[in-house]
Formats: structure tokens, C-alpha cells, sequence
């Protein structure tokens, strides 16, 4: 295993747990995250459920009532799609500070299976000649019978899968994440919409708020400040916004341009080695399924690798790959169109957005449910019969 991100810590517990002996190699001293909230989805939820995590992750579920807002407050959508989506899927989105699903993954796992502090530094992929996979690390040589790589978005071993795959492209807009509080009061959940621009806000169930702001912005730019540049681009918003910048903190900003692949990769493994999550199919956020898919992928694989013989390994990655490759490129697809819109700059086309929102909003209520059927009635692979 390479990573202990989400992806990661998820596939080792599963594959653990499906009987596999497992190494996660992890260039980071620890595994804190990086990163300030989530929200898990039904999908996402149901793949928790294949490790056993799904359990502990609800009891942060909160009632929200969601809302869709214009920059000056005015709303566009407000409505119980928390309880819409509960009654449709089974599960509501439930909405979680990041470290709270990486504890829960990490308590899964078994002693020993964690090196921290171990960066990889090549990947051989296995093939005739070599039947194994092979890793160099900066702790020494490691054979795999499965390798996965859970690298992130950056990661290095897809660049060594596919080395002529054009790789990741700008998706045109900067994002920012902060966690304020815990505050007194009552926070309503949703995002607010300006021209190009977008902030959102999720109240978690210990009194906290999850923030997080996109706009345009050229590639790399940094402000110095980032907490100063969001008062400065949102200050002036409907409330909560600006009570809720003014509570936070500067060194609890985080700022990271969003990118994505150019192109869907063709296949998902090569040999031995298997890529998940950011490593195979980087996505814009505006779905809020990255972690979801990334969790789809690690269920799969635990489901595929139950009670197998290491000399099927690569035609169970085949499967894999069928299993996951059609499904994360109409995700990507969906979330950057959706990101597209989000961040609209025309005048003409944003008021054309906030008009057909407001009229979804009152003519057809449960149209947003529909919407996100294809993404959260996704069910994991059934369970290996002995």
C-alpha cells in the first residue's frame, strides 16, 4: 500500500480484514489530515459499511435543512433535502470534520500494518519476468503480490503506469477550507453563489462550522494571507458569512488550486499495481465526492480480494478497473460541470442559473434528489461466496 490518506487507510483496513497481510507505507510522520471538513454521502457510507466503519460515522449525523443562497442572501432553494435524501437513499450526508473519518479508519487496522515516515521511491508493476510487484522505499526493498497506490493527486506512481497520459490540467478556480468555532448558535447548511465565485457552509455536530470558498484565480497565485482574502472577497456577503470569517483563524486557512485529469486514464491497473482515489481519477469538489469515490475504490478491492489466490491478482485488478473506470469518469464529468456552473462569471449567465435554481426550487423540489440518484445509489460488490 502506498499512502495512508483516506483511499489508503480504508483499502489496508479492508484487505486486512479480507485476510490479506498488509504494509502501508506512508511518507508523512503521521497520519493527521490535511484538509478541515467533509461530507459523506450515502455511497460513500455503504462503502464504510464493507470495512465497518459506517456505524461510528453516523452518530455525526445532525438534521440540516439545506439551502441554495445569491450573494446578497436572497435565496434561491431552501428546502429538507437532508430528510428527502435520508428517505431516498437510506442515509443522509452526513457532514464531519476530516480527522474524524481518518481515526476511524486508522482504528481498524491492525498493529504493524503502518510505516510512517517511509517514502516509496520507485514501483515496478510485476509481469512475466517478475511476478511480483515491487516497491523501493527509503526503508528498504518490498515485494507485493498487490500494490496499491493511493498517492494523491500528484501521485507519482501513475506517472510510472502511464507515462504518456497527459496528466493533471487546471480546472480555472482556486479553493479554500476552514474550520471555525465551536460557535453558539444555529447554523444553516448551504452554499451561496456570486459571480465566479462560491462559499459554503456546513455546521458539524460538535458546535463547529466547515467553510469552504472557490473563485477564479490564476494558477499558483497566493494572497499571503488567506483569511485577509476571503474577508476581502466575502466580507461583504449575506450573514453568516462574514460572523463566520470573522471567527476564524489565519492559520487555519488552507488554499489549494483545483485540478484534474486532462483526460480519463485507460485503465486502472497495470500488472500487479492498482491506483485509487486521487491517483486514478482527481475531481473537482463540487460534488463533494472525492473521499466518497476514493472509499468506493478501497470497498471494491477488499470485496474483489476476499479468499484470493495471489496468482488471480491481475485479472481481479481487471475487474477492478470494469468495476470503477466508467463510474469515476462520469463522477469527474458530473463534478466539473457542476464546478463550471458554480463559478460562471457572464452576468447574463448568472442570472440565468439563479433563475432556473429559484424556479427548481419552487416548481420541482425533489428535482435536486433525482439529480444525485445516479451518484448515491451506488452498492457495493456483493460479498465473495466461500
Amino acid at each position: 500500500m502506498i499512502g495512508a490518506g483516506i483511499g489508503g487507510l480504508a483499502a489496508a483496513a479492508g484487505l486486512s480484514q479480507a485476510g490479506w497481510e498488509v504494509t502501508a507505507c506512508e511518507r508523512a510522520s503521521s497520519v493527521e489530515p490535511v484538509g478541515a471538513g467533509l461530507g459523506l454521502a450515502p455511497n460513500g457510507l455503504r462503502a464504510l459499511d464493507v470495512i465497518g466503519a459506517g456505524d461510528a460515522l453516523r452518530a455525526h449525523a445532525v438534521p440540516q435543512e439545506m439551502g441554495l443562497r445569491r450573494s446578497d442572501g436572497r435565496w434561491l432553494m431552501r428546502s429538507t433535502t437532508g430528510q428527502l435524501i435520508s428517505d431516498r437513499f437510506g442515509d443522509s450526508v452526513i457532514l464531519l470534520p476530516r480527522a474524524a473519518l481518518v481515526d476511524a479508519l486508522a482504528a481498524l487496522l491492525p498493529d504493524g500494518v503502518l510505516r510512517l515516515a517511509t517514502e516509496v521511491t520507485a514501483v515496478e508493476a510485476g509481469d512475466g519476468a517478475r511476478p511480483a510487484a515491487r516497491v523501493a522505499t527509503t526503508g528498504g526493498d518490498l515485494d507485493a503480490d498487490l500494490l496499491v497506490a493511493a498517492d494523491g493527486i500528484g501521485s507519482a506512481t501513475r506517472r510510472t503506469l502511464f507515462p504518456d497520459h497527459p496528466g493533471l490540467r487546471y480546472a480555472g478556480f482556486t479553493a479554500w477550507r476552514l474550520l471555525v468555532g465551536p460557535l453558539a448558535g444555529r447554523f444553516p447548511m448551504g452554499e451561496s453563489w456570486g459571480r465566479g465565485t462560491v462559499f459554503g457552509v456546513m455546521p458539524l455536530s460538535d458546535g463547529r462550522v466547515y467553510c469552504y470558498a472557490a473563485a477564479p484565480a490564476a494558477p499558483g497565485a497566493q494572497a499571503g494571507d488567506e483569511l485577509a482574502e476571503l474577508r476581502r472577497r466575502f466580507g461583504r456577503w449575506h450573514q453568516p458569512i462574514p460572523e463566520l470569517l470573522a471567527a476564524g483563524r489565519p492559520e487555519g486557512v488552507l488554499r489549494n488550486d483545483v485540478a484534474e485529469l486532462a483526460a480519463p486514464l485507460p485503465s486502472f491497473h497495470r500488472g500487479r499495481v492498482a491506483l485509487l482515489g486521487d491517483a486514478a481519477h482527481p475531481m473537482t469538489p463540487n460534488l463533494g465526492q472525492g473521499a466518497c469515490q476514493a472509499l468506493e475504490d478501497a470497498a471494491v478491492i477488499a470485496r474483489l480480494a476476499a479468499g484470493l489466490d495471489p496468482g488471480e491478482v491481475t485479472g481481479m485488478l481487471a475487474r477492478y478497473t470494469a468495476a470503477r473506470l466508467r463510474r469515476t469518469t462520469d463522477v469527474v464529468r458530473w463534478s466539473h460541470r457542476a464546478g463550471a456552473m458554480a463559478t460562471w462569471t457572464s452576468p447574463a449567465a448568472v442570472a440565468l442559473r439563479d433563475t432556473l435554481a429559484w424556479l427548481a426550487g419552487r416548481l420541482a423540489p425533489g428535482a435536486a434528489v433525482r439529480g444525485v440518484a445516479k451518484v448515491y445509489d451506488w452498492q457495493p460488490p456483493p460479498v465473495p461466496v466461500p
